[in-house]
């Protein structure tokens, strides 16, 4: 009994602080103020809001890890946040740290080093694509006009923060978070805008040294 009282416990304080992080990440943290009031100065109407021109940032995955030391286990958590302005931006990070929020300032900070800049064209990609990476494999395809992104998972979120307002995709491989976000990324990278040029240079030059 002893036990499970603290398993339920250790699961509220991870909850909780899994919350406020994700509040503060929201919302914003302001000087002296609450999360909850938008960040003003001092919590008081009136105040000025800290303008965040980094773009929108989502929590793609919270685990709590531990590492078995001499005298004992220490815990800590591991953050991955996905970064992106929504405008053909995107990038991922991963944090540890001692709390939650540690963690997740970790992993923006490795976010906005690798970024990277996705070619979107009438809101949507420029041809179809299968990446596989690692246990990961992904399909995504355009879309017409209208039609969403049908996704799910992290996919999803990814593609939101990207920009890309219409794409079908589908998770082909596990369903292990962190490894599809590394996947979308690298499916991400791969888009061109002609494909197919860089066969046909290719082709010209089998041609020529036949000839």
């Amino acid at each position: 009994m002893a036990e499970e009282k603290q398993t339920i416990e250790e699961k509220k304080d991870v909850s909780q602080a899994v919350t406020e992080a994700v509040a503060k990440s929201v919302y914003g943290a302001g000087r002296g103020g609450n999360a909850g009031n938008g960040g003003n100065k001092g919590g008081k109407r009136g105040g000025k809001f800290e303008k965040k021109d980094d773009g929108d940032q989502r929590i793609l995955d919270i685990a709590r890890v531990t590492r078995v030391m001499k005298g004992g286990k220490r815990m800590s958590f591991r953050a991955c946040v996905a970064l992106g302005d929504k405008k053909g931006s995107i990038g991922i990070g991963m944090g540890k740290g001692a709390d939650v929020t540690m963690a997740v300032n970790k992993a923006v900070n490795q976010a906005k080093k690798k970024m990277l800049k996705v070619l979107i064209v009438n809101d949507t990609i420029p041809h179809a694509v299968v990446c596989k990476l690692g246990a990961a494999k992904l399909l995504f395809k355009p879309a017409k006009k209208g039609r969403g992104v049908i996704a799910g998972g992290v996919v999803r979120v990814i593609l939101d923060l990207a920009g890309i307002k219409n794409a079908t995709s589908k998770i082909l491989g596990t369903n292990n978070k962190i490894n599809n976000a590394r996947c979308t990324m690298a499916a991400l990278g791969q888009l061109r805008e002609n494909p197919r040029k860089k066969k046909t240079e290719k082709e010209k030059e089998v041609k020529e040294d036949i000839k």
